[in-house]
């Protein structure tokens, strides 16, 4: 039995790899930058036009603009951590930066939401001292969440290509601001027409959605940070590519866990017991490198090779080792383990079977029967040997 752990796929990852990765990060950078701009831009006219037109809520829209830019910046932060290279601190990436930056904005998305259920919870409460707004201030609000709405679908739509959870995340948030520009809207629209209560209702309706949406990506997030697996369909597709590898008998002990964008993949597969160690090891780098190709998802696949399925038990590791098997053989063959070329130990379920080659020469026929007579009594009652195979080259190398 031997663990493949091939940490080398990771310290050093081929240079197209490491091309997307850069290009995912560049991206990444690209589009919460746009969202900055637009954030400072949005800031600056919500916070003049809310002073002029006598709106509170726009004004309290502004400083919820000005929120996400710092939000922004966070991300700005993660996104970068997360595109720096494995360390020794942190061989498999620094992927989960992502995961925590998604927890963090899920929790603001969440926030967000309160405060705008606590906002009209107080506005219901004050309708009729709700200050008279001016019809600019509508404009400003209908402006705002054009923008919003247009920077949340950009960001979406990009977030997804990437499979970036925490771009994701701030994209919702996005759309999180975009609803409360809606509020704002129908709340000055109301007070427009006369309606006050009409932007204290819509934000109850969006201020709800909006903690929905924060709690279900503070989820996620959690989800990953206590490794939960793929879904059923997903491992399922993995188990099907590594089960169809030449040469893998079977397959036990698959799991599977998250790494911000990518997966990170654990296998027992069983091969044939008698193989020799390369082969085996040969097989395990054929099912790993068939993951990799047919599952881009996958970061790396960790191989663990078995004789035997080991979830039944591993009776051999109470076994004897290898130097007081070949005393044992000693003993049975009268003749010292130096003499034999190569002997090769086959751990079975309780007991072993052994290969052993002897050198040109080492017996005539008649010691060799002789030999063979006596492992075959020795072996009726042998508390560790079930087979000896017995080899003889009848030339020198």
């Amino acid at each position: 039995m031997s663990r493949e752990t091939h940490s080398h796929a990771i310290t050093n990852p081929p240079h197209a790899e490491a091309a997307l990765n850069d290009a995912r990060f560049q991206e990444g950078q690209r589009i919460t930058w746009v969202s900055v701009g637009v954030n400072i831009v949005l800031t600056a006219m919500q916070m003049t036009v809310g002073f002029v037109a006598h709106s509170q809520s726009l004004i309290a829209d502004a400083m919820h603009t000005l929120s996400d830019i710092v939000s922004d910046a966070f991300v700005l932060f993660a996104n970068r951590k997360g595109a720096e290279a494995p360390d020794a601190d942190h061989p498999y990436g620094h992927g989960r930066f992502e995961t925590a930056a998604s927890l963090v904005l899920g929790l603001l998305l969440a926030g967000t939401g309160v405060g705008i259920l606590i906002a009209a919870a107080g506005r219901l409460q004050n309708i009729g001292s709700a200050p008279p707004v001016g019809v600019a201030a509508m404009w400003a609000a209908l402006f705002t969440l054009a923008a919003k709405e247009g920077l949340f679908r950009y960001m979406l739509t990009t977030a997804e290509r990437l499979r970036s959870p925490m771009l994701v995340a701030n994209a919702w948030h996005a759309r999180a601001d975009a609803l409360s520009s809606l509020v704002v809207a129908a709340g000055i629209g109301g007070a427009l027409i006369g309606f006050n209560f009409a932007d204290a209702v819509a934000a109850i309706v969006v201020g709800a959605m909006i903690v929905r949406a924060g709690l279900k990506f503070g989820w996620e997030a959690i989800r990953e940070l206590i490794d939960t697996g793929l879904s059923t369909e997903e491992v399922a597709a993995i188990r099907h590519t590594i089960e169809t590898t030449p040469g893998v008998l079977g397959l036990h002990e698959l799991r599977t866990r998250r790494m911000a964008h990518q997966v990170l993949v654990d296998a027992h597969v069983q091969v044939n017991p008698r193989i020799s160690v390369s082969e085996g090891h040969r097989i395990a780098e054929t099912a790993r490198q068939q993951v990799l190709d047919n599952h881009p998802e996958v970061l790396d696949v960790l191989v663990h090779v078995d004789a035997e399925n080991d979830l039944l038990g591993n009776a051999t590791i109470q076994l004897p080792g290898r130097a007081v098997l070949l005393a044992h053989l000693r003993e049975m063959l009268d003749a010292d383990p130096p003499e034999f070329e190569r002997t090769t130990l086959h751990y079975l379920g309780t007991r072993v079977e052994a290969d052993v080659f002897l050198p040109p020469g080492f017996a005539d026929e008649a010691r060799l029967a002789s030999i063979q007579d006596s492992v075959t009594t020795a072996l009726h009652d042998d508390p560790w040997f079930i087979a000896i195979r017995l080899h003889q080259s009848i030339a020198p190398r």
